[in-house]
C-alpha cells in the first residue's frame, strides 16, 4: 500500500459511493482488455524488500523517521512500523546476468543504508521475523507516523469489533492478544514484480500458485516469535491473525480472510479484481474524481485509483497489479510468498527459483492440476524442507478435465496432457483413468471449507484470549527468560555486524556459511554456548 492516503471519517454514503465506484472501475478494467490497451511485451522484474532496524543488541530500534532523513533516497520508504523500511529496486529486464546485476545493486544500496543508519547507533537486518522482538514492541504507538497505516489499523480493528487473538501452535505454543494490526510489522518480506502482458498473466499466476509450497520450504528463516519457536515459517499464520477482520463467529462460517492464497485457476486477470470485489468490503472507501468510463471515451487511460487502493487492502500471497508507466497501463504479478533475507545471496536465490528460465507455458495448462493439490502448504510452513512436496503426478486433477489441444499438447486419443510436455508420462485422472470431457467452470470449483489449508483461509484454531503467552513445557518462564532464550538461540548473527552479509555490509542473519549448514533435515551445528547457531534454516 503505497499510495498516500489522507486519514479521515467515513459515513455510510461514502461506502456505498465506493462501492458503485468500484463497479465503474472493474468495468473500466475490462474495457482496457477488450480493447487491448496494454503495454507491449516487457519481461521485466522489479523487487521490493522489507527490512528491519536494529541496535548493537539486535533488538528493534524504532528510528525509520530519522533513519529515511538521513538516507534521502526516495528508493527508500516507511514500512507499518517504526522499526521497518523498504528499498525498491527499479524494474530489470530478464535476461543476460540479470541475477548478478540485480545482487550489485541491492549490495550498493543496503551498505549505504546501512551507513546511514549506523549514524543513529542502528543497522539494518533482513528476516522474515527479527527474533529478539517482544510483545511491547508491537504496539500502536510504534506505527509508523502515516496517515495511512494509522488509518488502515483503525478501520480493521473497527471491522472486527474485539482484540485480535494470536495462536500458533509449532515446536512451542504460542497465544496472546493485541489491540491493532501492529503484530503485522513483524512479518518482513521480498515482493518480486513480473511485468507480463494479459496474454501470459494467467499462465504466470497460476504458476506462482503452483511453486508457492516450494518457495516457503527453500526460503523458510522465520521460526521465532516472542521467545518461541513456533513453524520453520511463522509468517503467513501471524500475518493472517494480525490483520483477519473476521471475529470468530464469522470464521466457523467459513468467511474468507483477507490474508489469502485464492481457490480456483483463473483465465484472467480481471478474475482476481472481480473476487476482491464480490467477496471483501472495503477498507479505507475514498473516493477519487476520475471517472474511468469517461477517461476511456475520451481516449485516456484511468487510474482506476479505487480499484488499486482496494487491491492494495487484499494480502494475496500472489496479487494483481494495475499500474500506469510513461501513460501506458501494464499488468503484475506480484509475489509475495518469500520471507526477506538472510543474506543478498538467498534473496536472489530465492527469485530465481521462481523464475529460472523454463519452457513458455502451455495455455490451459493448469487445467490438468487440482487446485486443491497445491493450496494447503501447512507442511512447508510447519517444516520446511523435510516436508513432503508434492510431485507432478501427485498434482493430477480431481477430476477429469477436458483437454483442447490434440496431439502431444493434450490429445485424448495419446492420453497426454498439456501440463505433461514432451517428456511427461502418459496423462490420467483418478485411479489411471483417462481424462474425459467436463465442463469449463469445473476447473474452478470451490473446494468444501475442511478441503481449504491455511493459506487458503484454513485457520489455526482461536487461541484462549487471554493476554499471556503460554508455550510447552516452559510455562513456568518469565517474558525476561523466554526472550533471553530466544536471544542465545536466534541471536548471535545480530551482534555480528557487517560479517554476515560479505560485501553487503547489511547484518545478513544466519550469513551464508550458517544458512547452508543449518538447513532443515540437517543436525544443526551448536555455538560453544550450546544453542543452535542461526535463526533456523536459512532462505
Amino acid at each position: 500500500m503505497g499510495e498516500k492516503v489522507v486519514a479521515g471519517q467515513f459515513d455510510l454514503s461514502d461506502r456505498q459511493r465506493y462501492r458503485d465506484k468500484l463497479r465503474r472501475c472493474l468495468t473500466g478494467l475490462e474495457r482496457l482488455l477488450a480493447e487491448q490497451r496494454f503495454d507491449r511485451p516487457k519481461n521485466l522484474m522489479g523487487l521490493e524488500i522489507e527490512l528491519n532496524l536494529v541496535g548493537a543488541d539486535g533488538m528493534p530500534k524504532m528510528l525509520n523517521g530519522e533513519v529515511l532523513e538521513r538516507i534521502a533516497s526516495r528508493d527508500f520508504q516507511t514500512e507499518l512500523a517504526m522499526f521497518n523500511l523498504e528499498v525498491n529496486i527499479a524494474p530489470h529486464r530478464l535476461g543476460g546476468r540479470v541475477f548478478d546485476q540485480l545482487a550489485e545493486e541491492l549490495r550498493t544500496s543496503l551498505a549505504y543504508a546501512d551507513r546511514k543508519a549506523g549514524e543513529l547507533d542502528a543497522g539494518i537486518v533482513m528476516i522474515g521475523i527479527l527474533p529478539t522482538l517482544d510483545r511491547d514492541d508491537l504496539v500502536s504507538s510504534n506505527l509508523s507516523d502515516v496517515d495511512r497505516y494509522t488509518l488502515l489499523n483503525d478501520q480493521i480493528v473497527a471491522a472486527r469489533g474485539e482484540d485480535f487473538v494470536l495462536d500458533i501452535d509449532g515446536v512451542e505454543r504460542l497465544t496472546c492478544t493485541s489491540k491493532s494490526i501492529a503484530p503485522e510489522a513483524a512479518c518482513t518480506s521480498v515482493q518480486l514484480h513480473l511485468q507480463v502482458t494479459p496474454g501470459r498473466f494467467a499462465d504466470v499466476w497460476n504458476a506462482a500458485q503452483a511453486v508457492a509450497g516450494v518457495q516457503i520450504a527453500v526460503g523458510a528463516n522465520s521460526p521465532f516469535l516472542f521467545g518461541r519457536e513456533l513453524w520453520r515459517e511463522s509468517r503467513p499464520p501471524l500475518f493472517q491473525q494480525s490483520t483477519d477482520t473476521r471475529p470468530p463467529e464469522l470464521q466457523t462460517q467459513g468467511v474468507r480472510p483477507r490474508t489469502w492464497f485464492g481457490e480456483r485457476w483463473i483465465s484472467s486477470a480481471y478474475d482476481l479484481f472481480e473476487e476482491n470485489l464480490r467477496y471483501f468490503p472495503a477498507l479505507l472507501p475514498i473516493c477519487d474524481d476520475e471517472d474511468p468510463l469517461k477517461v476511456l471515451d475520451e481516449g485516456g487511460v484511468p487510474s482506476l485509483a479505487e480499484l488499486v487502493l482496494h487491491n492494495g487492502t487484499v494480502y494475496r500471497w500472489n496479487r494483481p497489479v494495475y499500474d500506469i508507466a510513461d501513460g501506458v497501463p501494464h499488468l503484475r504479478v506480484e509475489n509475495r510468498v518469500l520471507p526477506a533475507g538472510p543474506t543478498i545471496t538467498d534473496v536472489i536465490a530465492n527469485a530465481g527459483l521462481l523464475l529460472r528460465p523454463r519452457p513458455r507455458p502451455r495455455r490451459g495448462a493448469a487445467a490438468g492440476v487440482d487446485p486443491d493439490a497445491v493450496r494447503g502448504g501447512r507442511g512447508q510452513l510447519r517444516r520446511g524442507l523435510p516436508a513432503r512436496h508434492r510431485r507432478a503426478h501427485d498434482l493430477a486433477p480431481a477430476r477429469p478435465v477436458r483437454r483442447h489441444c490434440r496431439g502431444r499438447r493434450g490429445d485424448p486419443r495419446t492420453g497426454r496432457t498439456a501440463a505433461a510436455g514432451r517428456g511427461g508420462a502418459r496423462g490420467v485422472g483418478r485411479r489411471g483413468r483417462r481424462p474425459g470431457p467436463v465442463s469449463r467452470g469445473d476447473r474452478g470449483a470451490v473446494p468444501a471449507p475442511g478441503q481449504r489449508g491455511l493459506l487458503a483461509g484454513g485457520d489455526v484454531p482461536p487461541g484462549p484470549g487471554g493476554g499471556n503467552v503460554a508455550g510447552r513445557g516452559a510455562g513456568g518462564h518469565d517474558a525476561a527468560v523466554r526472550r533471553a532464550d530466544a536471544h542465545g538461540r536466534a541471536g548471535a548473527h545480530l551482534a555480528g555486524g557487517a560479517a554476515g552479509a560479505g560485501a553487503a555490509g547489511v547484518r545478513g542473519v544466519a550469513g551464508r556459511e550458517v544458512s547452508r549448514r543449518c538447513r532443515p533435515g540437517r543436525p544443526r551445528p551448536r555455538s560453544p554456548s550450546g544453542s543452535p547457531c542461526g535463526s533456523g534454516p536459512g532462505r
